[in-house]
């Protein structure tokens, strides 16, 4: 353990986010870091916990709780206090392919399960995390490893997100030779992508990935599986292929109006938006602008907030966030007890910003949006909302409408940030593979193999939208199964 006494004698601290006005002001990363000597201090209030959870990754009440890459937690921060911090990496290394990435994005499951939460803030393990990785780019410990021999089995990756890294990083180290196809322009997926940069700089993706072609893994990118190269032969040049196109199918509005112009998906809001600050800094204007725009974002989750956060630095005229559920209490509920996820309310960055530039929360909570409003040239100009309340309807909790509490407001750009519904239909019918009762790709967790032989799935296209974290796992779990099956042919 690291200090007996540690959770006893400090405070949890975490580094100080940039100030919100001053960071809407660019598009870099918000997040500082501590020192090591700070994180050092953090990390000496990992207790002697007996059975530790914050590694457990278990499945409660429909949510993970703890680690689902199962990092070993009070290991490293262990060796963080001691000053360890070679082997700290090392530790770290062993589970998680990409901590640079976990420990800036991930919600952290592991500290809604650490045990020192039940009567005091978590340690703050997602900033040791960070801390270690970071720490061991600076010392120059992060080098490339490629494997001393080769099977000579080649295997196709399909989608670099995190599924597909971890995949392809994982198989690499098995010594087979590993192509990865991703049909955008740039390797990353959702975290290149579908993830702004102000919470994930772009660079960071680009050194990882730099490492890992400096490993052997061969990237190649604008290609369309099932376009510009077949089903058929992708599977006669490969001896195996590991699909991990993530799930992409965005969740749509169904409600009148819904074909006014001005109205978007969240995910083409944000991607059209990163490839612009990527390739001129947006001098180009090939990105959808909600400057001086009446912004209605319908949805209140992370994706949600980096649209907030995205149109706060636009300058918008207005924003506001609409979710349809409940407002999550402040503390937990008491039928959501340790170590289950805490659904509580928090303020992530984007309300942080939204609230400094226009003065409140952007976030309102049960509302439904019943119609969108055009002018004479099809263009949206207002949105007509209701409230609604949850009710059990012969065991369903539906929404219902409030009568008297509807409203018509302002809206000139409409973001819909609903979650998606499962992976796309292309790929999946040419290969001929089987769907689950969701309409992902049918592959039983920890065989991760399809209805054809040679073809795996991982991540959220097998799972459905789920964690970065899930998505590792799914990848690195989905190697070891195709290496096992290469090792037969």
């Amino acid at each position: 353990m690291a200090k007996p006494t540690g959770f006893m004698e400090y405070d949890r601290e975490i580094s100080p986010d940039r100030l919100p006005l001053t960071r809407i002001c660019d598009w870099d990363e918000f997040h500082t870091h501590f020192d090591p000597e700070q994180q050092r201090t953090q990390s000496a209030r990992c207790m002697d916990c007996g059975t530790p959870f914050c590694h457990s990754g278990l499945l409660i009440g429909g949510a993970a709780s703890g680690c689902p890459i199962n990092n070993l937690i009070p290991e490293w921060n262990e060796l963080i206090y001691k000053g360890r911090w070679d082997k700290a990496f090392t530790r770290l290394m062993k589970t998680n392919n990409f901590p640079e990435f976990t420990g800036r994005v991930c919600p952290a499951p592991c500290e809604g399960a650490c045990t020192l939460s039940i009567i005091e803030p978590a340690v703050t393990i997602k900033n040791d995390e960070c801390s270690i990785i970071e720490y061991a780019f600076e010392q120059g410990w992060v080098v490339p490893c490629p494997p001393k021999t080769r099977t000579g089995k080649h295997v196709a990756v399909i989608g670099s997100g995190p599924s597909g890294l971890a995949a392809a990083d994982e198989l690499n180290k098995f010594g087979h030779n590993v192509t990865v196809f991703e049909r955008a322009d740039r390797i990353g997926g959702l975290l290149m992508y579908g993830i702004p940069n102000m919470k994930l700089d772009k660079s960071i993706i680009d050194r990882r990935i730099d490492i890992m072609k400096a490993e052997g893994i061969v990237f190649k990118t604008g290609v369309n599986v099932g376009q510009d190269i077949t089903t058929d032969e992708l599977q006669k040049e490969f001896d195996a292929v590991v699909i991990c196109t993530g799930a992409t199918k965005p969740r749509d509005l169904v409600c009148e109006g819904r074909d006014a112009k001005g109205i978007y998906f969240a995910v083409d809001f944000l991607s059209r938006n990163t490839k612009s600050l990527l390739d001129s800094k947006l001098e180009d204007g090939n990105f959808i602008s909600a400057k001086d725009k009446n912004v209605i974002v319908i949805g209140g989750g992370d994706t949600g907030t980096d649209c907030v956060a995205t149109s706060v630095r636009h300058g918008c005229k207005s924003v506001v966030q609409f979710e349809i559920m409940p407002q999550p209490p402040v503390e937990r509920a008491r039928n959501n007890p340790w170590p289950e996820w805490p659904k509580i309310l928090r303020t992530d960055y984007g309300q942080e910003e939204a609230a400094a530039v226009f003065g409140r929360d952007p976030r309102e909570y049960c509302v439904m949006t019943k119609k969108i409003e055009a002018d004479e040239n099809g263009n949206a100009v207002q949105i007509h909302t209701v409230q609604v309340e949850w009710k059990n309807v012969d065991g369903r909790f539906i929404p219902v409408e409030i009568p008297g509490t509807e409203q018509v407001r302002p809206a000139d750009l409409v973001l819909i940030a609903m979650g998606f519904t499962g992976p796309e239909d292309a790929l999946i019918e040419q290969f001929g593979l089987n769907r689950d009762a969701r309409s992902n790709i049918d592959a039983a967790y920890g065989s991760f193999t399809t209805n054809v032989d040679g073809v795996f799935a991982a991540g959220d296209a097998r799972r459905g939208q789920s964690l970065i974290v899930w998505a590792i796992n799914e990848g690195r779990n989905a190697a070891k199964t195709c290496d096992s099956y290469l090792k037969t042919k």
